[in-house]
């Protein structure tokens, strides 16, 4: 279904700036929808339409991202094929579960998860020194218990999907590798992927607003490809501190 909208000048102006902080954000952290859902719920969107709406919009910037890393990817086709099916499988299973549970579960969730993602986009300079610690470039054998986790993440993704990358890097540090820069292109990778196979059973079934949806698709094309290029280059707590200002704002505009 078609939610029908029309934002203003500034308003649009608004959505596309956040479309492209959001695709920097995703290449390089992977937090981008504290940025964007904040502003569709600032705007007025009701929460389910804003996050459906915000999934499909990041998904051209998810992939831009994920291909500045095609270099580092490159000779593991079996492995990211092996991990996509896990995360399409969660994908499928979270956009479901979305469009079944009633609005008041989303409601009620999402402040939830909105604090758990930013505890994790607090905790992973730490997490990054954890993993820096255990040795560099040592790459595991993918097991049940990686495939499993990376299907709950992708199921994260799916139904919400705020820091879902951050996630990811830690499930890869701990049972895949070391290896931070690989790992940040599988991670964009797979975040691309959950959110375009979650971002098509919104299309055919969801309410979307395609006003903000298409504005986030075209900035976050260029933040996604900005991010995955010069992102490493910004400093990460600027980052981390406006993804914190922002997710809490949007804490709060659910609850009251």
């Amino acid at each position: 279904m078609i939610l029908e909208v029309d934002l203003s000048p500034l308003e649009a102006l608004a959505v596309l700036g956040a479309g492209a902080a959001a695709g920097a954000i995703n290449a390089v952290v992977g937090s981008g929808t504290l940025i964007t859902f904040p502003v569709l719920l600032a705007l007025g969107y009701p929460p389910v339409v804003a996050n459906v709406s915000n999934t499909v919009g990041l998904v051209p910037g998810s992939l831009s991202g994920a291909y500045t890393y095609r270099r580092e990817l490159a000779g593991y086709g079996r492995l990211l094929l092996t991990l996509a099916i896990a995360a399409t499988l969660g994908a499928i299973t979270g956009a479901l579960l979305l469009l079944w549970l009633p609005s008041a579960a989303f409601d009620a969730i999402v402040p939830v998860l909105i604090a758990l993602a930013l505890i994790l986009v607090v905790a992973q300079p730490w997490l990054a020194r954890r993993l820096a610690g255990l040795g560099k470039g040592e790459h595991r054998p993918v097991g049940p218990l990686l495939l499993l986790g990376v299907f709950a993440a992708g199921t994260y993704g799916g139904y919400f999907g705020a820091a879902q990358g951050v996630l990811m890097i830690g499930l890869f540090g701990v049972l895949l590798s070391t290896d931070l820069q690989w790992l940040n292109g599988i991670k964009n990778l797979l975040t691309g992927l959950v959110n375009a196979v979650a971002a098509v059973l919104f299309i055919i079934v969801g309410d979307i607003a395609w006003q903000p949806a298409l504005l986030i698709a075209a900035g976050s094309v260029v933040g996604g490809f900005a991010g995955g290029l010069w992102g490493r280059r910004l400093p990460p707590t600027v980052l981390r501190g406006v993804i914190v200002v922002v997710g809490l704002a949007a804490i709060v505009n659910l609850l009251v």
